[in-house]
């Protein structure tokens, strides 16, 4: 006779929740604490784009679109990516998702099998790991804390066997804020195009650099078109998060496997959403760049506040996360995290749920106003205080 356990999946039975969105629930109920716990925009989504999707709803475009999104939209987003010096047919070689993280998962399952390697680049984003688990492939995990906290070629090519399907990659990554130099995607695509594996490239926060850093994409690199799969969306540049618009811009035959699943388990994303998304395109740049620079004074005034508390951090380049060391305290990532929720009313992620380079260290995001990150850093510094006294 089957146990209860038996009658669930056993790879999803040993998936942990969301070691972020554990945080983001203790949060409810309690409107006192100041929260730089979940990566989403302070900023309402600008109003052009709003006022599009109000204009769809009115006239009644509520119906499904092809699998492959809409073609206004695909051929929109063609266009912004020949700015990266990337090149795609928006017919067959873009793919709306229903979020990036759609596009993470859709990607996995059509190029893992089980047994399969994927070596994932960490600390990063919490759905990585799970997900290629969640396919019975083996993760190979790199540590990037050891240089900078960007992965190198050489550090790669050390981990590939003859089982290595795939590497993902993320810049500028959650949870450092960190690039990878273009120096060294370079080397990486040289290491990628040699061994013939996929690089995945995680570039959601595109659009969020700092101090005149330009964002490079591995897809640039000659060559690479065949090996490169780009994963972009519109949640965190455009301050899109609740409109779940993602894209995919990869080889057709990889795409024509990918739409594949995406028609059977969402079949489109929202009509209304797309067009929207069509309009920030068009229209929208002047509001990414007033949020951009925003991000970027609460990103100074953050990063001055952890170097003042003498904990190390890298300084972000990009996106809108701060992962400084607290290990000097002689917690560990979870308990810094629970503690200062629970005596200071600041809610931030322990480290550890990032991977490899993880523990020891709090993932802060100032994508809040500047009126709270200073009490926030003010209730940190005071804990940090106790600690050490």
């Amino acid at each position: 006779m089957n146990t209860r356990e038996d009658r669930f999946s056993k790879s999803m039975m040993e998936t942990p929740p969301s070691g972020i969105r554990k945080f983001f629930e203790m949060l409810i109920g309690h409107d006192d604490v100041i929260s730089l716990s979940v990566g989403e925009p302070d900023f309402p989504t600008p109003w052009v784009i709003r006022e599009e999707a109000y204009y769809h709803l009115e006239k009644g475009h509520t119906s499904y679109t092809s699998n492959w999104g809409l073609i206004e939209l695909r051929e929109e987003i063609a266009k912004y990516m020949e700015r990266y010096g990337m090149f795609y047919n928006p017919k067959n070689e873009i793919l709306i998702t229903v979020g990036a993280s759609e596009g993470v998962d859709a990607v996995l399952r059509a190029i893992l099998n089980p047994g399969d390697e994927i070596i994932v680049v960490q600390p990063c984003y919490v759905n990585y790991t799970p997900l290629a688990k969640l396919c019975n492939a083996v993760v190979v995990p790199i540590d990037s804390s050891v240089n900078g906290y960007y992965p190198t070629a050489e550090q790669i090519k050390a981990a590939i066997t003859p089982k290595t399907k795939a590497v993902m990659i993320c810049s500028p990554n959650n949870p450092t804020g960190t690039m990878i130099p273009k120096e060294e995607l370079e080397k990486i695509a040289k290491v990628v195009i040699e061994n013939q594996i996929w690089c995945i490239s995680d570039e959601i926060y595109c659009e969020l650099a700092y101090d005149g850093a330009e964002h490079f994409s591995i897809g640039a690199v000659p060559g690479m078109k065949d090996y490169a799969i780009v994963l972009n969306g519109f949640s965190k540049s455009f301050a899109m998060t609740g409109w779940r618009i993602g894209y995919i811009a990869a080889p057709s035959e990889l795409l024509g496997q990918v739409v594949k699943l995406h028609g059977y388990n969402t079949i489109c994303a929202p009509i209304f959403s797309q067009y929207a998304a069509v309009e920030g395109l068009k229209h929208s740049w002047k509001d990414v760049e007033k949020m951009r620079v925003s991000y970027q004074q609460r990103r100074n005034l953050m990063y001055k506040a952890f170097c003042d508390m003498g904990l190390p951090v890298p300084e972000p380049t990009g996106a809108f996360y701060m992962f400084p060391d607290i290990s000097s305290t002689g917690l560990t990532s979870e308990e810094f995290a629970t503690q200062l929720f629970q005596k200071h009313n600041v809610a931030v992620v322990p480290g550890s749920v990032f991977g490899e380079g993880g523990e020891g260290h709090i993932r802060c995001c100032y994508a809040t106003s500047i009126d709270k990150i200073k009490v926030a850093l003010d209730r940190i510094a005071e804990f940090v205080k106790e600690l050490k006294s």
